[in-house]
């Protein structure tokens, strides 16, 4: 079983910046949408299929996501603007006629969630994601159509955190406050915001749970 991670803000709040120190070559991560990376780091490349090297991949169809999670070996997976991947098979599919193609693209997300908490112990997923507020006043994932909403997203994670910004410092939020969704296991985070660095709360982690360093 391995660790998913749900990462939550509005758009500009940091959540791809806190990539930039992770290792490129333990990690794999799948764009939903082609964009350049918000940092500098050489190590960091589009994959070639000539040449076989790269960690970035672009695509925002499941079925691929699904093929690329399960058949990686590196151990960090990033899934960069998940509600994409619902909200770009919406547009594709628009001319559809009846509720067959909500619970499809609703399915396809599931499945990709699910399938980030069932991979080997040692991998750990994080699904970056927007953020919205609901007519309660709850700061929630945002999905087009509140598609997955039944099935209560952030539920299936054992992590969430919440980039925010406070006086010009991009942060990550590790305790929930009262009217949003975040959560994380008692005594991985001393602090209830922590600098927003994937690096090191992918460190803490592996330390809470006892995974092994990884090559």
């Amino acid at each position: 079983m391995s660790t998913p991670i749900l990462v939550l803000g509005e758009s500009g709040q940091g959540k791809t910046a806190s990539l930039r120190n992770l290792e490129p070559a333990q990690t794999l991560l799948i764009q939903a949408i082609a964009k350049p990376l918000p940092f500098k780091n050489a190590g960091w490349a589009v994959f070639d299929s000539t040449t076989k090297k790269g960690n970035i991949f672009v695509t925002d169809k499941a079925v691929d996501i699904l093929v690329l999670m399960n058949n990686t070996k590196r151990k960090i997976i990033v899934l960069d603007d998940f509600q994409y991947v619902l909200a770009n098979e919406l547009m594709r599919r628009y001319t559809e006629r009846g509720y067959d193609k909500f619970s499809e693209i609703g399915y396809n997300g599931w499945h990709i969630i699910s399938t980030a908490a069932s991979l080997p112990s040692t991998v750990r997923v994080y699904v970056l994601g927007h953020s919205y507020m609901d007519e309660n006043g709850k700061v929630k994932i945002k999905t087009p159509g509140k598609l997955l909403d039944t099935h209560s997203v952030e539920g299936m994670f054992s992590i969430v955190l919440r980039s925010v910004v406070r006086d010009g410092e991009y942060l990550f939020t590790t305790r929930n406050n009262g009217s949003d969704t975040v959560k994380t296991p008692m005594g991985m985070f001393d602090d209830e915001v922590v600098p927003n660095d994937l690096k090191m709360v992918d460190d803490k982690i592996c330390k809470y749970y006892e995974i092994g360093e990884t090559k």
